[in-house]
């Protein structure tokens, strides 16, 4: 029986300019383009899922920031899990199934030392990208280490029915928070917290001031504020900030497509009182959680304590559509693109 020919073209997104403001369709072109065999060291992997998430945006401006911008006129990258067609590495062979950083492609080379193999038996490939990949281990990494939760917490999150806030929520209750608050911006996304995720309570960002809503809905204030948001929910996290509270900075996605400095909080002083603490973080400096986040949480995913939604685009021509979703906050959990 003869292998199947590898393929010599594939689909792929590049960037053609720096977006000013939301990105526009015009900013992106998806190229067909040339797929290399896979040098010494190399696997070709057939992508099957890929990810967007919104520090992408950032990646799409030439500004320094934490990670490189994204090259004009080259391929974009982004988390992505597919099945390896050819290899020329030890220790990954056609058929074996790779979570790496390639992709906003069809098909992907990659250096085997960036390739980490999954298995599709334990969880489905899709949770790869999202509640057992580095949208989870985020989540993980940012309330127990950045964070210092600790059992009795109580914890408001925004953005909590994205893919990081809906899972920090969920591993607070499962440690032992005395309440879990969620912002989120709408009335079914706030039904979702409350009903399916076990939040004690959440509210609609966009029916009221964010500030009154909290107090309502946490009355004895926070111990820890996860920020997905920034904006005014940071703001009204630092009013309700209990004495020896802490801010964990995860994102701070109001503020992505502003052309003008956004004002800060204008309560910092409050931090003097509460002997408060903010402290940015990012999940790559954590990576050394990633068994104890596996071994942790893995079993929780099995078992349906810890639940996870998707919303799945298809389609690699989708893969703009799905980013820009994001940014508009269209997803319900970790937004995947199915190939």
């Amino acid at each position: 029986m003869t292998a199947p020919a590898l393929p010599t073209t594939g689909r792929e997104w590049h960037l053609l300019s720096r977006p000013v403001g939301w990105p526009k369709p015009e900013d992106f072109a998806l190229v067909e383009t040339e797929v290399p065999a896979p040098a010494e060291g190399q696997v070709l992997v057939r992508n099957a899922y890929l990810s967007v998430d919104p520090y992408m945006r950032g990646r799409m401006s030439a500004a320094k920031s934490y990670v490189a911008p994204y090259e004009l006129g080259k391929a974009m990258q982004g988390g992505a899990v597919g099945e390896v067609v050819a290899s020329n590495a030890d220790g990954i062979s056609p058929g074996d199934h790779v979570l790496h950083f390639f992709g906003w492609r069809e098909y992907a080379v990659v250096d085997a030392k960036n390739a980490v193999k999954v298995d599709p038996e334990a969880a489905p490939l899709s949770a790869y990208l999202g509640v057992l990949g580095m949208t989870g281990l985020t989540a993980y990494a940012g309330l127990l280490r950045t964070a210092s939760f600790k059992e009795g917490d109580s914890v408001f999150v925004s953005g909590a029915a994205g893919a990081v806030g809906s899972q920090v929520g969920q591993l607070a209750k499962l440690k032992g928070a005395s309440r879990v608050i969620g912002s989120a911006g709408s009335d079914e996304k706030v039904k979702l917290l409350v009903e399916e995720y076990g939040f004690d309570a959440a509210f609609n960002y966009k029916t009221g001031p964010v500030s009154e809503q909290l107090r309502a809905a946490a009355p004895d204030g926070v111990d820890v504020y996860f920020d997905n948001v920034g904006g005014d929910h940071l703001e009204a996290a630092i009013g309700s900030l209990n004495r020896d509270g802490r801010i964990a900075v995860c994102g701070m996605i109001s503020v992505y497509n502003n052309t003008e400095p956004a004002p800060g909080p204008r309560n910092l002083a409050r931090l003097i009182q509460t002997r408060g603490r903010i402290e940015g973080f990012l999940v790559g400096d954590h990576y050394d959680l990633q068994p104890q986040f596996v071994q942790e949480v893995g079993p929780w995913v099995r078992s349906g304590e810890l639940k996870y939604r998707e919303t799945v685009v298809e389609g690699i021509e989708n893969n703009l559509e799905a980013f820009l979703g994001v940014l508009r906050g269209d997803n319900t959990g970790k937004m995947i693109v199915k190939l």
